[in-house]
């Protein structure tokens, strides 16, 4: 357990303790768990790879924002960057952060606050658009303006516990025994940042690190708003013939391309 200002954050790490930092960040429902098929191939090619459940999210539950100083209400964007921040600073830096999913929005919030912390980052299936996150996903796109963050987090869930994106029997039933500890409100306030997911594409772009865009080609969002994004902020863009979850369907390909976008900042480890 790591102490973050919102709370004890459940954390794994993988890897040889001197190696450089892998940090990735898991997005909403998601925990450190997504990333168990990537991080032995960071620590085998000599990384230090790292994650942790988000405040509020399966092990780290008890985070949250009745925990801050002075306590707050909400699960805000604040709460999940100064956490993450924190996470950073507690290693050796610059590290390679990968971002998921709504975790991509943190990661670049934490890169354009203190670049020093980033030696690279790379955008898994993040939103690639800014303001309303949800008005390009397929299909639910033309009725997310209409729905309210809780109403939306229910669709969400509803599509998780039923088995949309088909996951294999044994990742369900652990998907659905991860619901039991993740608090609904979190959920819920996660949704309505993403509602409102903030311009950063002109800081991005001046940023001076290695950048990557990474997706499914079946991913919520089209391919061509991803390839926009990757346009847009100066990055490498990698599709994978699978949907929103590389890092679980395409893991070998996935840690490649990160390991090549590495490679412009890093000495053999």
């Amino acid at each position: 357990m790591f102490e973050a200002p919102s709370g004890a954050l459940a954390r794994v790490a993988v890897g040889p303790s001197h190696g450089p930092r892998v940090v990735l960040v898991p997005g909403a429902t998601g925990s450190k768990e997504d990333f168990v098929l990537m991080m032995p191939l960071f620590a085998g090619a000599g990384y230090r790879a790292e994650s942790f459940d988000l405040a509020g999210q399966y092990e780290s539950w008890r985070a949250g924002p009745s925990n801050l100083d002075p306590p707050r209400s909400r699960y805000d964007e604040r709460l999940f960057l100064d956490d993450l921040l924190a996470v950073l600073d507690d290693g050796s830096a610059p590290a390679h952060v990968l971002g998921y999913s709504f975790a991509g929005t943190l990661a670049e919030l934490a890169l354009l606050e203190r670049p020093e912390l980033f030696a690279s980052l790379t955008l898994l299936s993040a939103p690639p658009e800014p303001g309303q996150a949800f008005r390009g996903v397929k299909r639910i796109g033309p009725i997310s303006a209409f729905t309210s963050p809780r109403q939306g987090a229910s669709l969400m869930l509803w599509g998780i516990r039923n088995n949309l994106n088909r996951v294999p029997p044994r990742r369900l039933r652990f998907v659905r025994d991860r619901f039991a500890l993740t608090r609904r409100e979190s959920v819920d306030d996660i949704i309505a940042l993403m509602m409102r997911t903030p311009d950063l594409r002109a800081g991005l772009t001046a940023a001076h690190v290695p950048k990557l865009v990474a997706v499914g080609e079946h991913d919520l969002w089209p391919r061509e708003l991803h390839e926009r994004f990757a346009r847009e902020i100066g990055a490498r863009l990698a599709v994978y013939p699978t949907g929103h979850s590389p890092c679980e369907t395409a893991p070998h390909q996935l840690v490649r391309d990160m390991l090549e976008l590495f490679a412009e900042t890093d000495a053999t480890p």
